[in-house]
Parts: structure tokens; sequence; C-alpha cells
């Protein structure tokens, strides 16, 4: 199969158009690696991304307890998306653990398309804010069991009530919100005029975990705490919140329920719900959309997997090297 079929037949870029692949293929090559190599290490201020054809390969780190496994990738998934997105220093070694034929996709080529194609633009973001999103996902998961061989879920906590309905601010406040992140003036003009505001007091609940995502939040004052519940350790906080900061965006792209909590801090939170009936109309991935939206929400992804990446791997040295996310790759 050469390299065009095999990007054309993946579902990480089945939104791709025939020529956005044939694209995509002039910025890869084939690459088959043994069982033990590395393909990048942790450290690596390279910025490359890589789709794997075939084969596995451990996301890992090195502790003063040996080996911990961050995640395991395998055929049809990407890695390295992340330092794409942020630039920042790979977070761990991605070594092989069964031959595996991988095709990297070259930052410098991908950035010059980029430059001069704003549709493919469009359209990596997607694949890139659909791989991130995925990883995160999972990654909340071996959180939240950490500590735990299986124990039981968190029993179910009260429906919320909702925030109160007569809460009212100025256009004008919103569309400052907006132009401060370089929005185009469609979109400040839609997120300004369809966008409910709703203000909770401190510790009030925003979402959780488990409800369905129908709609995606930013911070317009106040601070707002991601949190999820951790078997055997309560409750834990993932992420905070501030002015301009965007969450609940991953049920947009892979329709699953929330992930995790969502609350107000202890000063109380202002926040804007943008609907996914307008955000549909917005972040439409066959049309040349909003590519500075995805990129803000591409990097929001990634800088929350790094931490949740950072958190685990502390609770790995904490624990002195126990803890049933553990799973060593024998290599």
């Amino acid at each position: 199969m050469d390299i065009y079929d095999c990007l054309r037949l993946t579902e990480l870029f089945d939104h791709f158009s025939n020529e956005q692949i044939d694209q995509l293929s002039q910025c890869t090559t084939m690459k088959t690696y043994p069982v033990g190599a590395k393909v990048v290490q942790e450290g690596e201020n390279t910025q490359d991304a890589y789709f794997i054809h075939s084969g596995v390969i451990s996301i890992q780190r090195t502790t003063p307890y040996g080996l911990y496994k961050l995640a395991e990738i395998t055929t049809g998934d990407m890695f390295g998306e992340t330092s794409f997105v942020d630039h920042h220093a790979r977070s761990g070694d991605a070594q092989v653990i069964s031959e595996a034929l991988v095709l990297p996709l070259s930052a410098v080529a991908l950035g010059n398309l980029m430059e001069s194609d704003a549709r493919f633009t469009l359209a990596l973001y997607w694949t890139f804010w659909r791989s991130l999103s995925d990883k995160l996902r999972k990654t909340n998961e071996t959180l939240a069991h950490f500590f735990s061989e299986g124990g039981a879920p968190p029993t179910p906590s009260p429906a919320i009530e909702g925030p109160p309905k007569d809460f009212k601010i100025e256009m004008s406040a919103k569309q400052d919100l907006f132009r401060e992140q370089k929005l185009s003036r469609m979109e400040i003009h839609f997120f300004s005029t369809l966008s409910k505001e709703e203000r909770y007091k401190p510790n009030d609940p925003i979402f959780r975990e488990g409800d369905p995502g129908d709609g995606l939040y930013v911070v317009l004052d106040g601070r707002v705490m991601i949190s999820k519940n951790v078997v055997g350790a309560g409750e834990e906080a993932l992420a905070f919140m501030d002015r301009g900061d965007y969450f609940g965006e991953m049920a947009l792209i892979d329709e699953q329920p929330r992930s995790a909590d969502a609350k107000a801090s202890d000063e109380g939170a202002v926040v804007l719900k943008i609907p996914n009936q307008v955000l549909e109309g917005i972040l439409d991935k066959r049309k040349v959309g909003s590519s500075r939206l995805l990129k803000i929400l591409c990097n929001l992804v990634a800088k929350r997997l790094r931490e949740i990446d950072d958190k685990l791997v502390n609770w790995f040295i904490f624990s002195g090297g126990s803890g049933t996310s553990m799973q060593l790759p024998k290599i």
C-alpha cells in the first residue's frame, strides 16, 4: 500500500479531500521501527507528528522507580502532535514494543503548506483536536483509577439546579472577551449574540462527569475548577480556568458524556455557554471556518494533557513506584 492509500483509508483523515490527502502524502515517508527503537526521546525539541500504520508504541517516562507508561499507541493512532501544537519539548519517550510501520509528518513541510492553504490548515487541526481529545479522555480515566484495582465508581451526585435565569450582562462585555482572543468579526458576532451568560456562586457545579456535552463554555469572570473523582483519593483538581479559557470542549469532537466535573471556584464565576448548534456552524471541518479557534482549543487540550501526565508521573513517584495505572513495558 502506498502512502496516499494508507492515509486515505485512515479514520483520522476521513474529512480530508483527496487533494488534501495528496498534499499530506508529500509531507511524509514510511519508516519501519524494530522492537526497542525510540522514535522520539523525552526532552527533544522536535515537532514532527507521527501516524502509526501498524504496530504498537509505548509513550513512557523515566522515573527513579523505572519506566512509567503514560499511554499505549497502536494502529490508526497518532502521537507527537502535542509538540507540534504547543512547540514544547517532548514529554516522554516513544518506544516501539511491537514492530511498527510509522509515517512521520514533517513539521517543516506541514508548516510551509499551512502558510499557503487555509483549508488544509483547518483539516489538519481538526485531526489534531480529535487525536488530543481522545488521549485526554483516556488519561482522565487512568487518573480516576490510579489508586484502586477497580473500586466502585463514586455515588452519583444530585441533579444540578442550574444558574439563576434572570442574569444579564452587556453585549459589549461579551464582545470584548472574544476580541481579546483575536477571533474573526463573524465569530465575535455569533458568539456574543448567541452565547448565554450564566453566573455561579462559589463552589456551584456547572456540569458533572457523565452529563451530556451540550455546549462549550468560556470564562468571562472569576475562576472555574475542572476536577475528577479519583477512587481512593477523592476529588482531584485537574485544571483551573481563568478569563478567556474554554472548557467543555471535548464533547464537541467525540460526542461523549462529560469526562470530568466543572464548578465555580471560591470566588464564583461568570461564564458564557455556546450551544453545540452554534459551534457546528463555526467549526465545520469541511469549510474554511475558524482555524484560530481550533488552534486555541488544540493548545488547551495539549496543555491539560501535559498537566495530567505530570500528575500521574508525580503520583507514581510519591507512591514509591506503585499505582494500578502502572503497566510497565518489558523492553
